[in-house]
């Protein structure tokens, strides 16, 4: 994740002509994706408007291992493969890439927390109450090292609140943006 932060999202906006110097935008991600938002976001504090992560990982949590289990087997035994190569060219690679580093033994001891102090920008996390994936901890601990942080923790959600209550994560993220934008939408 650090790298995708580090390098690869850094080359993509620049490939995409943003100059996050002179009109720096907001990044919306969710899960791992969330992950490398908030690193983004410590990492060039000047060049962000704000951000939004959805179930970001901070930490490794057994749930987080637990549930990655489960989708190893789910991937070998059920057609989630096929349902992922909707949105992926390959997702053998999409699956295992991430599959394996996270079941990896040293992963455990993974962290971003020291990183996050770093970050200047506005900031929503928001996690569902019933994430498979993660637990509370992870946006709790965002906002216990970043206090411009804003946490949002969905009932009745899972691991993606953009499937489960899209309607409630737009206004959300909506409100948000023009709370730090002035009104005005970027």
């Amino acid at each position: 994740m650090h790298r995708q932060a580090n390098e690869v999202l850094p080359a993509l906006l620049e490939a995409l002509a943003i100059d996050t110097t002179v009109n720096p935008p907001w990044l919306f991600g969710h899960s791992d994706g969330g992950s490398i938002t908030l690193l983004y976001a410590a990492r060039f504090p000047q060049r962000l408007a704000g951000a939004v992560a959805l179930a970001p990982h901070i930490v490794v949590e057994d749930l987080s291992v637990a549930s990655i289990e489960k989708a190893r087997t789910a991937y070998l035994h059920t057609d989630l493969r096929q349902r992922l190569a909707k949105y992926h060219d390959d997702p053998d690679s999409a699956f295992w890439g991430w599959n394996r580093i996270w079941l990896h033994p040293p992963f455990r001891e993974w962290s971003i927390e020291a990183e996050l102090e770093s970050i200047r920008c506005p900031l929503l996390a928001v996690q569902g109450r019933d994430d498979e994936y993660g637990t509370l901890e992870q946006i709790r601990g965002i906002a216990r090292r970043v206090p411009q942080t804003q946490t949002l923790e969905f009932p009745e959600c899972g691991h993606s609140p953009h499937r489960d209550q899209p309607e409630r994560l737009i206004d959300a993220t909506r409100m948000f943006i023009q709370q730090h934008t002035c009104g005005n939408p970027p």
